[in-house]
């Protein structure tokens, strides 16, 4: 079972990135996938989840209207799209397969597998 993240860089504030998460077939047949963050000095915090149909989401407050979450089946690939970005958004971000497969459960706990996080950086 592997998670590939990938499409982090750095950008300017209100610019846009895509990050990409790659994943087994395994996991993309029964489970929901999420995206985590972790500022410097921070804990790691929930960003977004898709349930593994792909017809439900959800958003922390701080991202939600700027960050779409998005799956491709036939890709095994979920996206995670960051429009309008923050100095705050400043993270490493990682892609993590849920246990569960859909959106009503998105702490850390309930996610079982988890890719080797990618790095953003927003400058001001």
């Amino acid at each position: 079972v592997q998670l590939q993240a990938s499409g982090g860089g750095l950008v300017q504030a209100g610019g846009s990135l895509r990050l990409s998460c790659a994943h087994s077939d395994r996991i993309f047949s029964n489970n929901a996938v999420g995206w985590f963050r972790r500022a410097p000095g921070k804990e790691r915090e929930f960003v977004a989840v898709i349930a593994w149909r792909g017809g439900s989401t959800k958003y922390s407050d701080s991202v939600k209207g700027r960050f779409t979450i998005s799956r491709d089946n036939a890709k095994s690939m979920t996206e995670l799209q960051m429009d309008s970005l923050k100095p705050e958004d400043t993270a490493t971000y990682y892609c993590a397969a849920s246990r569960y497969s859909d959106t009503r459960y998105y702490r850390e706990r309930d996610f079982t597998y988890w890719g080797q996080g990618t790095e953003v950086t927003v400058s001001s």
